[in-house]
């Protein structure tokens, strides 16, 4: 019976890491809300040059969130000081209302595709810059406060070339 408690445990180990997970982090928003000019940076190094990378942007959101999209400027800053901004716009919910991502309960996980194939060819500090461009239908003005984002994050990992 022991011994077989300590196989399942292993092999549970086993299966439930991911080697090819390179980095993983999150940053709170304040009280449940996204401020407009509340930029969520994300720096990192140690890239192997050789290596292929897949980048994704990681989003929690709880049923507060009033849109069914999410639009997104981000801006990674290479430490040559080339900088790539995009403007990204995400699917967050069906046409019926029913949240995408992952989870159970309240809070969805949203895993977002940024970057495929990319190579981190300069050595030293990458920095990644995130905000949102939400805005109402109709107005030119955009959104002080996108509630329902409790955390905004990034992923890295290795592609599987």
């Amino acid at each position: 019976m022991h011994r077989t408690l300590i196989a399942l445990v292993a092999l549970l180990g086993m299966v439930s890491c991911d080697t090819s997970m390179v980095r993983s982090e999150y940053q709170a928003t304040d009280n449940g809300a996204w401020n407009k000019d509340n930029i969520m940076e994300f720096t990192f190094s140690e890239m192997d040059s050789l290596q292929h990378y897949d980048m994704f942007i990681n989003l929690r959101n709880d049923g507060t969130f009033p849109y069914n999209n999410l639009f997104l400027i981000a801006e990674l800053n290479t430490p040559n000081g080339d900088i790539v901004t995009d403007t990204l716009e995400y699917e967050m919910a069906l046409p019926d209302g029913q949240w995408l991502g992952k989870g159970y309960g309240s809070i969805k996980e949203n895993k977002l595709w940024y970057k495929e194939n990319i190579v981190f060819s300069s050595s030293g500090v990458y920095t990644l810059r995130l905000s949102h461009a939400m805005r109402k239908n109709g107005s030119v003005d955009g959104v002080i406060n996108l509630d329902g984002v409790t955390d905004v994050g990034f992923e890295i990992i290795k592609s599987k070339q």
